[in-house]
């Protein structure tokens, strides 16, 4: 009749726009994605994405009734834009994904392997497979050498052996895409009224806590459970969902069987009511000189630790005595015993092992922190207080364009000591902490974007606190980032230092609401 062919083709239209929005690695990539529906001989003629789109009708998978597959395609390839065009949106398909999905989990492990292959770690792999591999043939991507290697019976959906070997070679980060697939996932959830089991999923897979690969089923007692594909694999992972007081908003921790005895006793307690309060003292006004950029790192400081559930105070422009009063005052607050931590973040001037005041005066940190022992704040025993210094260690260098540093600007008192200041850290357990810089260095801020090593730390915590990571393995790549950054001379470098007498992990359970930049 008229009307179907006018829908058929207002179909083949849509279908036409969307093919030309789709560049040549897309193509790739939906050709990819589909081998398991199509047949691989058929899907290498493919030189458009209307052809893929024509092999999924000729197969029934594709019609003007039931676009889902294709918006899947799409969503698995991140062009969240077309969506659209076929009446959908990013959130409408994760929410049927798990009821209507067709691309199978192994296939969306390896796309998702591909796109964290870099052209460098492929040319390594291929170097390490050229026995397997045909002679004279040519690798323009990771996913052509998944293909091939599939082809020759060296890679399945059961045996990625071959995979795992080249990857503990070249990139062991990869691994974890691997070993996500090839292990079972599995929430049990408390499931209150609201939010349902299927948002609880699609919000772990947002977070990036659990690979947007790991299929999802709904359990007779309403726990949502996921599987790798072979059915029966042992349970090694829960999520649990308590109502936090409000009964409105979501209190999420996860934890993995497996390492069940690591989060029973390997971590501090990090789930109560309140996690505790950071402090901010931010000094920037000395004199006639101003620490440029640091209120930017004051304020991304606030946020992220209001982020994590923290109570924030912040202090500004403190002199030596203010700060040591400071710490008397918060040394005796009785609310710390209903908190899991203590944090102070100092962003000021300074010299080996100390800061100064606002009035030129310096002030050893291990003397600060010393007001937190479990002698001095009984409150806070056996829970981790974390300082986060930004100040330099050491003399004044030549300050580059664009670039001061945190060092003396006022003359040293001959009264202080470089030795009395030398050692930060107390003698006493459950104390981390963060230095900018080394000993005897510098610390750079930037006066527009802040602080080299605040920014970075900001920055990480962002990114991996969401993941599960502990805050010595976040303070470990926060060391790498700032170390790979140089000065616009080229000529000047920055090492940050943590050090600690930490007894166990400290963990942030991973907050609900998104990161806040």
């Amino acid at each position: 009749s008229n009307m179907e062919n006018d829908v058929s083709f207002k179909f083949r239209q849509q279908l036409f726009l969307i093919s030309e929005n789709l560049v040549t690695e897309d193509v790739a990539a939906l050709k990819f994605l589909c081998i398991d529906l199509l047949h691989l001989s058929k899907l290498e003629s493919v030189k458009s994405a209307a052809d893929i789109f024509r092999l999924l009708m000729a197969q029934e998978y594709l019609n003007a009734e039931d676009t889902f597959l294709l918006a899947e395609l799409l969503y698995r390839i991140k062009c969240h834009s077309l969506l659209e065009k076929l009446g959908y949106t990013k959130e409408k398909v994760q929410e049927h994904l798990h009821e209507k999905g067709r691309v199978s989990p192994y296939r969306q492990m390896l796309y998702e392997l591909s796109e964290n292959i870099t052209s460098e770690t492929l040319e390594e792999i291929v170097f390490l497979l050229q026995n397997y591999l045909p002679n004279r043939w040519i690798i323009l991507s990771a996913l052509d050498l998944l293909i091939l290697l599939e082809k020759q019976g060296l890679l399945t959906k059961d045996d990625v052996k071959i995979l795992e070997d080249v990857c503990k070679r070249v990139s062991p980060d990869l691994l974890e895409t691997i070993d996500c697939y090839k292990k079972a996932k599995v929430l049990c959830c408390k499931v209150f009224p609201s939010p349902d089991a299927w948002s609880v999923a699609k919000l772990l897979k947002e977070l990036g806590v659990l690979p947007s690969f790991c299929p999802t089923k709904m359990h007779k007692k309403r726990c949502v459970l996921l599987f790798s594909e072979q059915e029966g694999t042992p349970v090694d992972g829960a999520f649990f969902f308590n109502p936090r007081l409000d009964l409105n908003t979501w209190y999420l921790k996860f934890w993995y069987f497996s390492a069940l005895i690591f989060f029973n006793s390997g971590s501090y307690k990090m789930d109560g009511p309140h996690r505790g309060f950071c402090l901010i003292i931010n000094n920037v006004d000395f004199n006639n000189c101003q620490r440029r950029g640091s209120c930017k790192d004051a304020d991304q400081l606030e946020r992220v630790f209001t982020w994590l559930g923290l109570d924030v105070k912040t202090y500004t422009n403190l002199t030596s005595g203010d700060i040591i009063n400071l710490m008397e005052f918060w040394q005796h607050v009785q609310d710390h015993k209903d908190r899991n931590c203590f944090i102070c973040c100092i962003l000021s001037h300074g010299s080996s092992g100390a800061i100064y005041g606002t009035d030129h005066k310096l002030v050893s940190i291990r003397m600060l922190m010393s007001h937190f022992t479990a002698k001095q704040c009984p409150q806070l025993a056996a829970k981790p207080k974390v300082f986060f210094i930004q100040a330099c260690q050491g003399d004044n260098v030549q300050r580059p364009v664009f670039l001061d540093t945190d060092g003396s600007t006022p003359d040293s008192s001959p009264m202080q000591e470089r030795d009395s200041y030398f050692e930060s850290i107390p003698e006493e357990a459950d104390f981390l902490l963060g230095m900018a810089t080394v000993d005897g260095c510098v610390a750079f801020r930037h006066i527009e974007e802040g602080a080299w090593y605040i920014q970075s730390l900001c920055s990480k915590l962002q990114l991996l606190v969401p993941r599960g990571e502990d805050i010595l393995s976040i303070l470990t790549q926060v060391n790498e980032d700032v170390a790979r950054r140089v000065s616009p001379s080229g000529t000047k470098k920055q090492m940050p230092q943590p050090a600690y007498t930490l007894r166990k992990k400290i963990i942030f359970p991973i907050p609900m609401e998104p990161p806040p930049s």
